[in-house]
């Protein structure tokens, strides 16, 4: 068991300024740092910077160009660039969000090195999100496709056969889906709010190699709903698939005090989906995703790493 949990943070993550009253704001991240610090075992945690962007262009321009488009990317920096503006009605680019989502990029690569070198779990704690996100345009506050950018990385490793993706986030992972769905080696389950925003992920969308499971939640579902998914399908999937590397796109938009959708998790819940997570590898990457009420998302993440502490 690690003594140390490496959590993969920057205060630049605040510096992508979607506006005061944007969902998906700076306090999101401040609300998680200052509730892990206030935790008893608040020792056992590792605070780490992302590499630098400047320091790793080689690495990080071949992760983004495994997904996105360097006409994409280009529109991205220039928008920012130029005093930013909006991506689509949802997804805000400020002057410095061009800069803050390649480092998010690059926390997301951090973890995943991290995680395979150590076989333990990582924690990414940074911002845009990145699951909605296609590879010519983003949407739904997202930005760069974080969850696929990693899972394609974790790919080149050596001996990294396979790669799954668990999407808890309340709403479907659409990018990650559309990225991910014709790769043999990379697995990937969601559940989510049915119907919600964006309006896929269908219980027969199950991808090119069947290696796609949509789990569409009635609203209102609570975590016996979501135990019972675990149990009966997602965990047998994944150990049949046996992935190298597990990648949790893990949004907290799911709790019942969350203002964007209507499922009835607690945040304690999370530490349930976590342990469901720990029977299929321990070698598996947290990354956040949504979550838009601030003491329900800190208390949810207070319970995942806590689990992994255990």
């Amino acid at each position: 068991m690690p003594s140390k949990f490496p959590i993969f943070y920057s205060n630049e993550f605040l510096e992508h300024d979607t506006g005061a009253y944007h969902p998906e704001r700076s306090g999101r991240l401040t609300a998680i740092t200052q509730a892990l610090r206030a935790q008893p075992w608040s020792d056992r945690l590792e605070w780490r910077l992302p590499t630098p962007v400047l320091s790793q262009a080689e690495r990080l321009t071949t992760a983004l160009r495994a997904v996105h488009p360097d006409r994409y990317t280009e529109a991205v920096r220039l928008l920012s660039d130029t005093g930013g503006g909006h991506i689509d009605p949802d997804t805000v680019a400020s002057p410095r969000s061009y800069g803050v989502a390649l480092l998010a990029v690059s926390a997301w690569l951090d973890g995943v090195e991290q995680v395979l070198q150590s076989g333990e779990p990582a924690f990414v704690a940074a911002r845009p999100p990145g699951h909605h996100a296609l590879p010519e345009r983003g949407m739904g506050f997202c930005i760069f496709a974080n969850a696929a950018i990693a899972a394609l990385y974790a790919l080149q490793q050596p001996e990294i056969q396979r790669v799954a993706i668990v999407d808890w986030d309340v709403h479907h992972g659409n990018g990650t889906q559309a990225i991910v769905e014709s790769h043999a080696d990379i697995a990937f389950c969601s559940l989510h709010e049915f119907p919600q925003y964006p309006g896929t992920g269908a219980a027969h969308e199950c991808g090119k190699y069947h290696n796609v499971m949509n789990f569409p939640m009635r609203s209102g579902s609570t975590i016996e709903d979501y135990l019972l998914h675990f149990e009966q399908s997602i965990i047998p999937f994944l150990q049949r698939f046996q992935p190298d590397l597990l990648i949790v796109s893990a949004g907290y938009d799911a709790n019942q005090s969350d203002p964007l959708a209507n499922i009835d998790l607690q945040p304690q819940d999370y530490g349930a989906l976590t342990d469901c997570c720990l029977q299929v590898t321990r070698r598996i990457l947290f990354g956040l995703e949504g979550g838009y009420d601030f003491e329900a998302l800190a208390q949810s993440v207070t319970a995942t790493i806590e689990r992994c502490l255990a």
